[in-house]
């Protein structure tokens, strides 16, 4: 069975996943499982009630608790809006975001064999149909070098 090396991929590949649902594909020869990033980004529709959206985070947790006892996510943290940026020459500024008007709202692990696998996984969540969308990075155990990164 040929083994993929993720740390021979592109390790900035990135799936960005929205409000559409796919088909699962199968691979008869999968690598063993590893850990994969998931980024929720985004803000919440603003043509939803807030009850829809409280809505859409009862059924996200409901979602998670399964996907965490099936053994297919580790649990990670929502994040809040406070936040310091810092760059060379320390400087640093309020905010976490940047320039960008999207929301890190929070992180887990999705335990896959693949890349398709977890953004397959990854689509099951609820509030994908609420605005927000998901980046998923496979997560490299080798350490950072010049050839490595970007």
């Amino acid at each position: 069975m040929a083994r993929t090396n993720f740390a021979d991929q592109n390790a900035v590949d990135t799936v960005l996943l929205s409000g559409h649902r796919g088909v699962q594909s199968t691979m008869s020869d999968r690598p063993p499982p590893a850990e994969y990033l998931v980024i929720s980004r985004g803000q919440w529709d603003t043509a939803f009630s807030r009850d829809e959206i409280q809505n859409a985070i009862d059924q996200f947790y409901t979602w998670l608790d399964r996907l965490v006892d099936e053994g297919k996510i580790k649990r990670g943290r929502r994040l809040t809006y406070r936040g310091k940026t810092v760059k060379r020459q320390n400087v640093s500024t309020d905010g976490p975001f940047g320039e960008s008007k999207e929301v890190v709202g929070g992180y887990w692990f999705i335990v896959a064999h693949d890349l398709d696998e977890a953004a397959e996984i990854a689509k099951g969540n609820p509030c994908l149909d609420y605005g927000l969308f998901l980046e998923i990075r496979p997560i490299d155990p080798q350490r950072a070098t010049p050839e490595n990164t970007r």
